[in-house]
Parts: C-alpha cells; sequence; structure tokens
C-alpha cells in the first residue's frame, strides 16, 4: 500500500545556475546544427567558470557551421540569461570550441543502412512520469520549485526587480494528505542579489509576495518554514563562484525525484540520442495515460541498446490507480507509438532546433508551442488509448 500522509520536497534552479548555463550553451549547439541539418548529430558538453567556457563533444553536421558560429551563440546565451558582472561577462569571458568528428564506430551502428533500421544512438533505460497533481500532470513539489524561479526570472528581466541575479534556486516541501498535496511546509530560496548591503530579510521582502502568488491559496501557513538566502550575501554567483556542467541537474530537468530516473542527460545531445529522445516519448505516454483516465499516476520504463531500432523491453507501473491492465498496457503503448529512434523522432517532429528553451525550468509539464517545441507534452493519444480499452 502507497503511504497517503507524508512529506516530499523538490528543487529547481534558474537558468542562470551554472549548471543550467552550461546546459543552455550545449543546447544552443545542438539548435544551430539542427537548423542547418535535421539530420546532424550532436554530442555536447560545456563547462562554464570564472570568465571561461569551454565546449567540447563529438558532431556531425555540415562544414557550413563553424567555431565562431557557436562561440557567438555562446556569448548571446550568456547574455539572454543576464551575466554581466566582473567574473562572469558576456562581452569578456574567454570562450573555446573543442568539437571534433563523431566516432565512425558510433555512426556505423546508428545510421541506417541496407534493411537495417536506425538505431538507438545509446544503450539505457529512461523513465518517464505522470501524476494527477496539477494541471500540468507533474509531481506538485517540482512544479512550485520552477514556477517559484520562473516568477523571480520574469521580474527580473522586466527590470521590476533589478536587485536579482541571475543565479538562483528553490526548495519546496509539501504535505500530502491522503495521497493528495494540501499544504507547503517549507520553502528555501537562495537567489544573487546585486547589493552586498541586502539581508536576508531584504531578500525576503523582496520575493514573498510573488512566491506567495505562484503557490495555491491556502498552502502558505503561519507553521510554514522560510529559509531565504539563509547563508547571508549572495552576491558571487553563477560560473564565477561555482564551475558549471553539463547534465549536472537531471534531477531538476525531470520530475524532482518522484519518479525513477535512468541517470541520462539530456542537455547537448540530438535526438538520436534515446537518453533524450526515449525519455520524451516515455513522458509522452504517461502523460497521455494519466490524461484518458486510464490511471492517476503512471510510470512508463523503456529500454535500448546501441545501434538496435526497437526497446528491449516496455514496462509500465499504474502505482495502483489504473483502471487497466497493466500488462497488456505495455503492449498497447507500442502499438499507437512507434519507440523505434526514427519512430519517436517522426512522430514528435524531434528533428528542429527545439531544445535551447528546454535548458531551464524542466524538460516536462511544459505547455507545446505552435513551431513544435515540447511536442511531447501534447495529449494527442488520448482517444487512441481509450479506444484501445
Amino acid at each position: 500500500m502507497a503511504r497517503a500522509d507524508y512529506l516530499f520536497t523538490s528543487e529547481s534552479v534558474s537558468e542562470g545556475h551554472p549548471d543550467k548555463v552550461s546546459d543552455r550553451i550545449s543546447d544552443e549547439v545542438v539548435d544551430i546544427y539542427l537548423a542547418a541539418d535535421p539530420e546532424a548529430r550532436v554530442g555536447c558538453e560545456t563547462l562554464c567558470t570564472t570568465n571561461r567556457v569551454v565546449i567540447a563533444g563529438e558532431v556531425r553536421g555540415p562544414d557550413s557551421v563553424k567555431p565562431e558560429q557557436l562561440i557567438e551563440a555562446a556569448r548571446a546565451a550568456i547574455k539572454d540569461i543576464g551575466y554581466e558582472q566582473d567574473g562572469f561577462h558576456w562581452k569578456n569571458a574567454d570562450i573555446a570550441c573543442y568539437l571534433h568528428a563523431q566516432s565512425a564506430h558510433i555512426a556505423q551502428g546508428v545510421d541506417a543502412s541496407g534493411n537495417k533500421d536506425e538505431g538507438a544512438g545509446d544503450q539505457g533505460i529512461m523513465f518517464g512520469y505522470a501524476v494527477r497533481e496539477t494541471p500540468s500532470l507533474m509531481p506538485a513539489p517540482l512544479h512550485y520549485s520552477h514556477q517559484i524561479l520562473k516568477r523571480l526570472s520574469e521580474v527580473r528581466h522586466s527590470g521590476e526587480q533589478s536587485t536579482l541575479g541571475p543565479d538562483a534556486k528553490s526548495q519546496v516541501t509539501v504535505r500530502y494528505a491522503n495521497g493528495k498535496p494540501v499544504g507547503v511546509t517549507s520553502i528555501v530560496l537562495s537567489t544573487q542579489h546585486t547589493d552586498e548591503n541586502q539581508s536576508s530579510k531584504d531578500i525576503r521582502d523582496i520575493v514573498e509576495p510573488y512566491i506567495r502568488q505562484t503557490l495555491p491559496e491556502g498552502w502558505i501557513s503561519e507553521d510554514t518554514a522560510w529559509h531565504v538566502n539563509p547563508t547571508g550575501a549572495f552576491v558571487i554567483g553563477g560560473p564565477d563562484g561555482d564551475a558549471g556542467l553539463t547534465g549536472r541537474k537531471i534531477i531538476v530537468d525531470t520530475y524532482g525525484g518522484a519518479a525513477p530516473h535512468g541517470g541520462g542527460a539530456f542537455s547537448g545531445k540530438d535526438p538520436t540520442k534515446v537518453d533524450r529522445s526515449a525519455a520524451y516519448a516515455a513522458r509522452y505516454l504517461a502523460k497521455n495515460v494519466v490524461a484518458a483516465g486510464l490511471a492517476d499516476r503512471a510510470t512508463i520504463q523503456l529500454s535500448y541498446a546501441i545501434g538496435v531500432s526497437e526497446p528491449l523491453s516496455i514496462y509500465v507501473d499504474l502505482h495502483e490507480t489504473g483502471q487497466v491492465d497493466e500488462a497488456k498496457l505495455e503492449k498497447v503503448l507500442g502499438e499507437v507509438l512507434s519507440l523505434s529512434p526514427r519512430g519517436i523522432r517522426t512522430h514528435l517532429k524531434l528533428n528542429r532546433p527545439i531544445y535551447a528553451r528546454t535548458s531551464a525550468y524542466g524538460h516536462f509539464g511544459r505547455e507545446p508551442d505552435t513551431d513544435g517545441g515540447f511536442s511531447w507534452e501534447k495529449i494527442d493519444l488520448v482517444d487512441a488509448l481509450k479506444s484501445a480499452f
């Protein structure tokens, strides 16, 4: 039996967090290559530290994409995030690009040839999850951790609260009663700011109204614990305060710890990498299962072998909330969506430059964009799933 009454905590980080700066730059590289060639292959990693950025990895794409273009895209991303401080400035940072050609041994396993379909870009396991806790069918602790930082980012970029800096982290502890989220027992927020004389109380006075706007009415009580900039001043932030690397915030990117994670990062990878595309497909399926009313909560696992086109396994757990047989659902999911790398990319139209926008505030729980971004958040399989049962 699942526990009914408990506390659960998730965290989020802003687009100015050092690791998210790295994710953003890596996904800018992916977008540039896919814009130039939808079949380009990219595996890009980025390191950010004090006034230095290093872009590395392997690619296969048109020669028209030059290192200078990627370096300028990195500068533009840093500027868009808002870094213009002495220790990390979009104009002055030393940016180096060390991308090289993709291994031919990887390409031979992944590429389609003869009667062989395109294979998975690597082995691995991927998880998708959906739960009826928020309108986006995301777990409440992560959803509201993201929303807090998105709201603070909006007022920072607009100039409404220009004292706030780009680097920030949030953490929300949600109380569950009868298995439903009903309130917040603690709120943690650390945000970079520009004035060394501002105290933790000063920052709380600035951010508290926005946090209260973000959370559901009645969720904050007089017993809710607040920890705003608990260490005091937070002026030195971003990559100047702590080095950043691509792929270090995978729990923030997915479900905040409310669901399993296969371990693979998303950012910097083109959609032939099943770390990314199959994780998107698993979320797509889980969300449609819940949206179709087949369960209130769903976890889906997919597994792959490098160079092999079809998944090795499909596993479904409806957490004792299901209205249908899980074994039958596993079969149905493979019928309503082709889960080969090519099938996923074709159905979700993933070979497009839509990835830089995913690098902050989660890859899931977002609204689908008109240009195809976040296509895995659509609920267009509902009718097919219902009819199958």
